[in-house]
C-alpha cells in the first residue's frame, strides 16, 4: 500500500516542476526535503521519546515521500535534458542513457541493500539513518558543482499548469462540436508570434500535424467567432501545436493502461515469492541458511548484466540491421518485457505445482510450518525472468514517458511512468482481494496461510492469462502507435 501510495506523489512534484519552478529547482527543494525526511528518521530511532516515537517515524515518513515526489520526475528528466536532440551523434547517446540511469539505480540499490541493512542489523539504526543523511547531503552538493556547465531546458508553462494545458483543446474542441473538418477554406491558428504554442518561453519545436484523434483538430480551427473577437480566448481556440502536444498525451494512455499488468506481476517478487522460499531447502552447506528474500538480489544482477549486454552487444547488432539509432523502438523493447512477464508467471505456476507435488509425496499437506525437501534453487528462473523482463520494460517505458511527451510536460511525464508502478501495485492487491473474496466462497481458497493446501499455482496461470490479454492490448495499441514527429524548430531568442 505505502509503495501505491508514494508512487502517486511525484504527479504533484512534476506539476509544480512543470509549472512553476522548473525541474532544477525542484531537484533542489526537493532534495532538501528528502535530506530533512532522514534526518526526522535518524532522530525518531534516537533522541525522541520512546512513546513519540511511532508517531515521529511516520512523519518521517510522509516528508520522505513529499521529497521523493519532487526529487523523483526531475532528476532523470533533467539528466536526459543534457543531450541535444537536433544531433544525431546525441540521439544515440540518449538511447544509452536510460540503460545507465537505470543500471546505476538498480546497482546503488544492491548496494545500499547490502551495506544499509548490514549496519541496521549488526550496528545501529542511527548509524545507518545517519549515513544516508551523509551520503544525501554530499549527493546535493556534488549536484550543485555543475551549475554553470548544465544545458537549463526547463521551458516552463506560462501561466497555466499542464493539465490546463490539456482542458483548453478538449474544452475548445467540444465548444465548437459543430464545425465539420476537411474544408479547403479551414483556416488553422498557428499561434502568436511572442511565444510557443503552450504558453512556452523562447525556443519552441513545431510538431507535425497528425490525423489520430482528429476530434481535437477542432480547438485550432478559427470560426466566426474567434475572426470577430479581438483577443484570443485559450478555451475556444488553441494553436495546431497546442492541439499536437494533447494528442502525445493522449497517446500514452493506453501505453499507460496495458503495462499496469506487468507491475502487478512484479509485485510478486516481494509477496508470494519469498513466501515460497520459506517453505523450501535454503541451505548451502551444513550449517549456513539464507534468507528467502535474499534471492530477490538475483533480479538485480540480472537487470545489470541484461542491460550492459543490451546496451554493449545488441543495440550495436541490432542497429546495423534495423538502422534505428536504438536498434529497436522502445515500443518493440517494452513489448519483450511483456512477452516475458507472461513468461514468468507460467514459470512460477509450474514450479509451484512441482513444490506442492512433492509436499503431497511427503505427506505435508497439512503441515505450513514444515520444510519441503526441495530446493529454493527451483525459485531461480522466475527470479532471473522477473529480472530480464524489468531491464526490457522498465527502461523502454521511462525513455517513451520522456521522448514521447511534450517538452514542456516531461516532468510529468516521468511521473505517469512511475504512477504505473503505483496504480500496478494497487491492481495487484485488488485481484488478490476478488481471488481470495470468490475462492473463499467456493470453499477451496486459493491464496490461504496454508501454502501447501492454497492453489497459488492457479493464481500464478490466472496472473499469466491476464498479463496475455493485457499484451494482446499492447499490441494493438503499438501498432497504431504514431511517434512524435517535429518539422522545425522556431526560436524567439534575438
Amino acid at each position: 500500500m505505502w509503495i501505491g501510495i508514494s508512487s502517486l506523489f511525484p504527479i504533484l512534484g512534476s506539476i509544480v516542476a512543470d509549472s512553476y519552478l522548473g525541474r532544477f529547482k525542484t531537484i533542489i527543494y526537493s532534495t532538501c526535503i528528502y535530506f530533512l525526511g532522514v534526518v526526522m528518521l535518524c532522530l525518531s530511532a534516537s533522541v525522541v521519546p520512546r512513546h513519540y516515537r511511532g508517531g515521529a517515524y511516520f512523519v518521517a515518513l510522509y516528508i520522505l515521500a513529499v521529497g521523493e515526489g519532487g526529487h523523483k520526475p526531475c532528476v532523470q528528466t533533467f539528466a536526459a535534458d543534457q543531450f541535444d536532440e537536433e544531433t544525431d551523434e546525441d540521439k544515440e547517446v540518449k538511447s544509452s542513457f536510460f540503460n545507465w540511469w537505470y543500471l546505476a539505480i538498480v546497482f546503488t540499490a544492491i548496494v545500499a541493500t547490502l551495506g544499509i541493512i548490514y549496519i541496521q542489523d549488526d550496528v545501529s539504526w542511527v548509524l545507518s539513518y545517519g549515513v544516508l543523511a551523509v551520503i544525501i547531503a554530499a549527493g546535493l552538493v556534488l549536484f550543485l558543482l555543475g551549475m554553470q556547465r548544465y544545458r537549463y531546458e526547463d521551458n516552463l508553462l506560462v501561466g497555466a499548469s499542464p493539465l490546463t494545458m490539456v482542458a483548453q483543446v478538449f474544452v475548445a474542441a467540444a465548444r465548437k462540436w459543430r464545425v465539420k473538418l476537411g474544408h479547403r477554406n479551414d483556416v488553422v491558428y498557428y499561434g502568436d508570434d511572442e511565444c510557443g504554442s503552450s504558453g512556452v518561453d523562447s525556443k519552441h519545436k513545431t510538431l507535425a500535424r497528425t490525423k489520430q484523434f482528429r476530434f481535437l483538430d477542432k480547438a485550432m480551427i478559427v470560426d466566426e467567432h474567434d475572426a470577430s473577437s479581438k483577443m484570443r480566448n485559450p478555451w475556444r481556440l488553441c494553436s495546431l501545436n497546442q492541439v499536437e502536444e494533447v494528442k502525445l498525451v493522449v497517446r500514452l494512455i493506453p501505453v499507460w493502461l496495458s503495462c499496469l499488468m506487468f507491475h502487478a506481476v512484479q509485485s510478486q517478487l516481494h509477496t508470494y515469492f519469498i513466501k515460497q522460499g520459506s517453505t523450501m531447502i535454503r541451505s548451502i552447506g551444513p550449517k549456513f541458511r539464507f534468507p528467502p528474500a535474499s534471492l530477490q538480489a538475483v533480479v538485480g544482477i540480472m537487470i545489470v548484466t541484461t542491460v550492459l549486454i543490451y546496451d554493449i552487444i545488441i543495440v550495436p547488432t541490432a542497429r546495423k540491421v534495423t538502422g534505428h539509432p536504438a536498434g529497436i523502438t522502445v515500443l518493440q523493447r517494452i513489448g519483450v518485457g511483456l512477452f516475458l512477464s507472461i513468461i514468468n508467471m507460467v514459470v512460477a505456476a509450474l514450479v509451484e505445482a512441482k513444490r506442492v507435488g512433492v509436499a503431497r509425496d511427503y505427506n505435508l499437506m497439512d503441515n505450513p510450518k514444515a520444510i519441503v525437501p526441495i530446493s529454493v534453487w527451483w525459485l531461480l528462473p522466475q527470479f532471473i525472468v522477473t529480472g530480464l523482463s524489468d531491464a526490457f520494460t522498465v527502461v523502454g517505458l521511462q525513455e517513451l514517458f520522456y521522448d514521447q511527451m511534450p517538452d514542456a510536460m516531461r516532468s510529468l511525464g516521468a511521473a505517469a511512468y512511475i504512477s504505473i508502478l503505483g496504480v500496478g501495485s494497487f491492481l495487484s492487491s485488488f485481484i488478490i482481494s476478488l481471488v481470495e473474496t470468490f475462492s473463499r466462497n467456493s470453499g477451496e481458497p486459493w491464496l490461504g496461510n496454508n501454502l501447501n493446501r492454497a492453489h497459488l499455482d492457479d493464481f500464478y496461470w490466472l496472473l499469466a492469462g491476464l498479463s496475455a490479454l493485457f499484451f494482446g492490448v499492447y499490441l494493438w495499441v503499438a501498432n497504431r502507435f504514431v511517434y512524435k514527429r517535429v518539422v522545425g524548430v522556431a526560436s524567439n531568442e534575438v
